[in-house]
């Protein structure tokens, strides 16, 4: 994996999955350098933009996961499963997904190829999705006797509802790049050849956005979903009165 910050752009810094040779798939070591660059992020960044290299955003989970031996160097899910610790080691897991949502910035996620499972939910911890035209989506881990536990299941279902979520997961079936967009999964579908250009092109239209005002609304657009409407018109009462005063110069 691979962060570059663009020295001509403070604001904008790039995530790159590059084991290609792999379709990047993912281990603990991965989720704890994502979590790692969530926590040591410049104040300036505004922007993430995430991407892969090769075929595939990420076909999920390392296989050697699922082997008794495992993954070299990480815990065997049989010995996660005996431990008193397995809450505190997933919610470790977690991390790498969580902080992309933060509303100090926006994320946008480039995937082409296959996102599968833990790759699926890597994109689905992303604010926005722009998909190549090959793009195919799917959530293994029920198919598997396992549930999808790395922060992927309430993006999803705010996304799509809870029935189109069921549908997804309880499946495991792909989810092709022309219906991600049609049902919500993904903001567009563009050629192969465009994929990180229109991502950039569609983080740079929101980067025109004063940033404290993008802050805002984006969590306003997060809380929605928990407030009911009363509450929802009072946060944006809140929120609208902030803004005004800092246009205005008046300290809280």
């Amino acid at each position: 994996m691979r962060l570059e910050l663009d020295s001509e752009a403070p604001t904008v810094a790039t995530v790159t999955l590059c084991r290609p040779e792999r379709r990047n798939s993912q281990s603990p070591a991965l989720w704890r350098a994502l979590a790692a660059i969530g926590r040591s992020l410049p104040g300036s960044v505004r922007l993430v933009l995430l991407r892969a290299e090769g075929v595939s955003f990420s076909a999920g989970l390392d296989r050697a996961a699922f082997t008794p031996e495992g993954i070299p160097g990480e815990r065997p899910l049989a010995d996660l499963a005996r431990g008193a610790d397995g809450d505190a080691v997933i919610s470790g897991y977690q991390e790498a997904f969580t902080w992309w949502r933060r509303p100090d910035l926006v994320t946008v996620a480039a995937v082409q190829g296959h996102a599968v499972g833990a790759g699926f939910q890597l994109a689905l911890a992303c604010d926005l999705r722009v998909c190549a035209t090959d793009a195919q989506f799917a959530m293994r881990e029920t198919v598997l006797g396992l549930v999808p536990d790395l922060a992927g299941t309430k993006p999803l279902v705010d996304l799509v509802g809870p029935a189109r979520a069921l549908e997804i997961c309880g499946t495991g079936r792909w989810v092709q790049a022309d219906e991600a967009v049609r049902i919500g999964l993904a903001n567009l579908a563009v050629p192969p050849a465009e994929l990180d250009a229109a991502a950039a092109d569609l983080g740079a239209a929101l980067l025109a956005a004063p940033r404290d005002a993008l802050v805002e609304t984006k969590a306003l657009l997060q809380g929605a979903t928990t407030r009911d409407y009363d509450e929802q018109r009072a946060a944006e009462r809140a929120a609208q009165l902030r803004r005004l005063r800092d246009l205005a110069g008046i300290g809280e």
